[in-house]
């Protein structure tokens, strides 16, 4: 199962924040744009989003932004996949319409994967997924020091 594009960067977004939790400044949607080499208004609807379901806390204006909206260690990863994707169905019998559907049993058997899928991300958390810290770190781009273009 390949989660979305924007479950992928709704988590990398989190995992950004993780990594900096004792950081003062709030978080911008350019600093995740740049890091990350995303879209802005991508990255803007997921924000959005995360700030809608508590999982950031974002604050308008001129010195606004975004931070954490509960501890990394609260973040279940399971519940966030859930949260963020539009649908965890693995195949659309639908379209176009398959003539096994009515007395299929692979659709149960893709929904127990699905189900054993969620079953891991449910054991962890955030504070999990970025507990090699130092190491996520060091693959990140100093953002303090500026970038001369030529």
């Amino acid at each position: 199962m390949q989660l979305t594009r924007y479950t992928d960067f709704g988590i990398r977004t989190l995992m950004y924040l993780a990594l900096s939790p004792e950081r003062e400044t709030l978080f911008r949607i350019a600093e995740i744009t740049e890091v990350f080499d995303l879209s802005a208004n991508h990255v803007s609807k997921i924000v959005h989003h995360l700030g809608k379901e508590g999982y950031l806390q974002t604050v308008r204006g001129k010195s606004g932004g975004f931070k954490l909206g509960k501890p990394a260690d609260q973040i279940n990863i399971g519940v966030l996949v859930r949260t963020l994707e539009n649908s965890l169905a693995p195949i659309d019998c639908s379209k176009p319409y398959c003539r096994f559907s009515p007395n299929c049993q692979l659709k149960g058997v893709l929904a127990e994967a699905v189900d054993a899928y969620l079953a891991v991300l449910d054991k962890y958390s955030l504070a999990d997924v970025v507990s090699n810290r130092d190491e996520l770190k060091a693959l990140l781009p100093d953002l303090s020091i500026p970038v001369l273009e030529l």
